[in-house]
């Protein structure tokens, strides 16, 4: 293995199931997979930690197997968040930059960010990205970045995301005693938009919907840049409950049933659905089975358009939506979503990646894809954890964490 390659680590920690992803990158920029593995969870609630021993154990066990793979120690990482805390909002900031001929800095930029989210933000919540949508310098506007340019006023317009602290916290501390640090965090919708979409998707106005477990993930992008991000709290683990009520069964055989007899299409067929348990064949209604999904299906996706409705993009998205996610890899959920969401639906897989990658190239690993090709692109530097600070925080926000 070559010392002097660039590695990083994607987790991507969900309800259910950790994913995590080894990415390296060449001299021309390519990636490749060079390791990668998933295993069960347990201790999450609807995407946010509820005992700490539960996830630490999964990434430890789900590391053992990619370093063995990749040939390489993981130390830190590039970790999802997620729940329904997590939430965006639009912020504006206003600064005074100097004389006429004044340069804009990165100071300046620190200076008009740290302007639009102070105040805007609740104390107990803690800021994972600021990302600019517009600047206006003086009296132009449109601007993507003023870095350089001239001029004596300042302005940006931003979407801020950010999370309950204590979730940020408590995930910390889960990485942590899997022996990881936590370089940077990200909600799993970004982070699985970034592995699934095109430049084009993103500029021309496109909406992801990461289907996970326990929740589902909304996020518009338009202009090449976020606009909206929110989170449900109901995901796919909803449909196996359901099944293993009305049928009078355990969760193992509903999900079962699920992953092996239901599709997007709900055809009901003349034959029953038989499955064996030890000695016995039980029968059930395939027609039943059917309704049971399409309505729980149908709860999901009306409570996910109802995000874009929020966002004011409903039926606004010319490159229509992509699915992401364990759920996505429902057979013709696709079709379903079309009908739900009065758009074009896609299924997001990773793409354009060497190595290994074959074998990752499902919705369910673009979230941990995703993570790592941001640790990729973003490189801290090591030990570092690289989130926002609140104005008048001089050490950071896991300063002040220290000393919460």
């Amino acid at each position: 293995m070559d010392e002097k390659a660039k590695f990083s680590v994607g987790i991507d920690i969900g309800t259910e199931n950790v994913r995590a992803v080894v990415l390296t990158e060449g001299k021309e920029g390519e990636l490749a997979v060079v390791g990668y593995n998933e295993g069960k969870n347990i201790g999450m609630r609807k995407g946010v930690v509820a005992n700490l021993t539960g996830p630490s154990e999964a990434i430890d066990r789900v590391l053992g197997e990619v370093e063995r793979m990749s040939g390489y120690q993981v130390n830190n990482a590039t970790v999802s968040i997620n729940g329904a805390q997590i939430t965006s909002e639009r912020a504006e900031g206003v600064i005074a930059v100097g004389t006429a001929d004044h340069e804009i800095s990165a100071e300046d930029l620190d200076r008009v960010e740290a302007a639009a989210v102070d105040g805007r933000i609740a104390a107990n919540r803690a800021v994972l990205d600021v990302l600019p949508l517009d600047y206006t310098l003086d009296d132009q506007n449109g601007i993507k970045d003023p870095m350089g340019m001239t001029g004596v006023r300042l302005k940006m317009e931003a979407c801020v995301v950010s999370t309950l602290t204590p979730n940020l916290l408590n995930l910390k501390k889960a990485t942590e005693a899997a022996s990881v640090t936590t370089e940077l965090v990200e909600p799993s919708v970004m982070a699985g938009a970034r592995a699934v979409l095109s430049e084009k998707q993103i500029e021309n106005g496109v909406g992801v919907i990461d289907l996970g477990a326990a929740t589902t993930g909304v996020a518009v992008y338009e202009e090449g840049d976020l606009q909206y991000l929110g989170v449900v709290p109901v995901g796919w683990n909803n449909i196996t409950n359901d099944l293993a009520i009305v049928l009078q069964i355990d969760t193992e055989m509903a999900e079962d049933i699920k992953r092996r007899f239901v599709t997007g299409l709900f055809e009901d067929g003349e034959k029953d659905i038989v499955v064996r348990k030890g000695r016995t064949e039980l029968n059930f209604s395939r027609e039943e089975v059917n309704q049971v999904v399409r309505d729980r299906v149908a709860e999901i996706f009306e409570r996910a358009r109802g995000e874009l409705v929020r966002a004011k993009y409903d039926q606004r998205l010319p490159e229509g939506i992509v699915l992401i996610g364990g759920g996505a890899r429902m057979r013709d959920i696709d079709y379903f979503a079309k009908e739900a969401f009065q758009a074009a639906v896609k299924i997001g897989v990773p793409h354009n990646l060497g190595g290994v990658a074959e074998s990752i190239y499902r919705p369910e690993y673009a979230a941990a894809v995703g993570l790592a090709m941001k640790g990729i692109q973003e490189a801290p530097r090591e030990g570092t954890v690289k989130l926002k600070k609140k104005k008048g925080d001089s050490k950071g926000l896991f300063g002040w964490l220290k000393k919460f």
